[in-house]
């Protein structure tokens, strides 16, 4: 039998389960491992309801408060469109792990918060790209904690038949991106980060860093003028670049390494990936105003959470507690991400156990105030 067939058949099962006395909201205290190989008629409901293993810990007792869902066969993850490579890849191997189903909604940061905190729809998960999303929109009335899980880094991508490809590097992207023929994509500020922080990128470009800047304020002008907004999230450019609809694209470094396609890697004053004060201070330079809301220049940072309107908290924390641990950030490596090891969660908080213990509790990040 396949992994997937045993996924589905764990699912059905859990499924068969669901009227019966045995998968109930009360929850099973225990104080260590819950055996069920001894129970015969039950046995394949419990272990459908506990997990692969067939048990349960303290951890998911104490993350439950009292009303667990580790026993929840389908779990709801909302998250960054950056966030699609990574989590897409970790999806199956959770659901082997946990015999459980995870529905995931990929959308820009900014939009897939406001589907909590505006639009009252429920995830177990989310999962944004600017830290800050959850800490000023979601807590605290839809959640208490989060954790700061990796980081990334603006980049500059195009085709090799783009204007200027043969020629463009490091040292002179600004100069063939201000040229008159020249049309550079990015996501819409208002939904997805990655928006802002490609148009931050273009404004630091014109800020003195140690005393000199890469270009002048008319360069940087004429670079605004070339640069669009063809659709909603990051994760579409690279369809819109490969057609020939754009001639570069900024995004993340994770997606552009991702891609067939050559990259050029901006320099660390612009590319908002250095989590230093020094660095932070120079972001800090850099705002945006989209969608009502002003965003100011700050070291990349992603965040996550198990919102307080979850329905399966357990399975949540199931997840970010994969996320932070070896399994998921070798998953985000792989997927061009920069771990945060060890993750950092919020020092005030109902942090689950299960993610506490792999965390460090801190009141900041270098310059980045949790």
């Amino acid at each position: 039998m396949s992994e997937k067939e045993q996924r589905s058949r764990r699912r059905r099962t859990a499924s068969d389960c669901s009227s019966s006395d045995v998968r109930r909201r009360g929850f099973l205290r225990a104080t260590g491992a819950l055996g069920v190989a001894g129970l015969t008629g039950l046995a394949g409901c419990v272990a459908g309801q506990l997990g692969v293993d067939g048990t349960t810990t303290a951890e998911d007792a104490a993350d439950a408060g009292g009303d667990t869902t580790s026993s929840a066969d389908s779990m709801t993850i909302f998250h960054a469109g950056s966030l699609a490579p990574p989590f897409g890849a970790a999806e199956p191997k959770f659901e082997e792990k946990y015999g459980v189903s995870v529905n995931r909604e990929a959308k820009g940061s900014v939009a897939s918060t406001k589907k909590i905190t505006a639009q009252g729809r429920k995830a177990d998960v989310l999962g944004v790209s600017d830290f800050r999303l959850v800490r000023d929109r979601l807590l605290p009335d839809h959640g208490s904690w989060y954790a700061i899980f990796a980081t990334n880094a603006m980049s500059l991508q195009y085709r090799e038949d783009s204007p200027g490809a043969d020629e463009i590097g490091p040292d002179n992207w600004w100069e063939v991106l201000s040229r008159d023929d020249v049309t550079i994509g990015h996501s819409d500020p208002a939904i997805d980060p990655g928006g802002y922080r490609a148009v931050m990128a273009m404004q630091l470009g014109k800020e003195k860093f140690e005393g000199e800047r890469l270009y002048d304020e008319r360069t940087h002008r004429k670079i605004r003028e070339n640069m669009t907004v063809p659709t909603g999230t990051e994760t579409k450019l690279e369809g819109q670049l490969e057609s020939g609809k754009l001639d570069y694209a900024l995004y993340y470094r994770s997606i552009a390494s991702q891609s067939g396609m050559p990259y050029v890697d901006l320099q660390p004053h612009v590319d908002l990936s250095k989590l230093t004060t020094k660095y932070a201070e120079h972001y800090e330079k850099a705002t945006v105003d989209a969608g009502g809301t002003e965003y100011v220049g700050a070291p990349i940072a992603y965040g996550v959470t198990v919102p307080s309107v979850a329905e399966a908290p357990t399975r949540g924390a199931q997840w970010v507690e994969y996320a932070i641990t070896d399994p998921g950030q070798q998953i985000l490596k792989e997927k061009g991400l920069i771990p945060k090891q060890p993750a950092i969660v919020t020092k005030d908080g109902n942090v689950p156990a299960r993610v506490a213990k792999h965390a460090e509790a801190k009141t900041s990040v270098g310059p980045l105030e949790l």
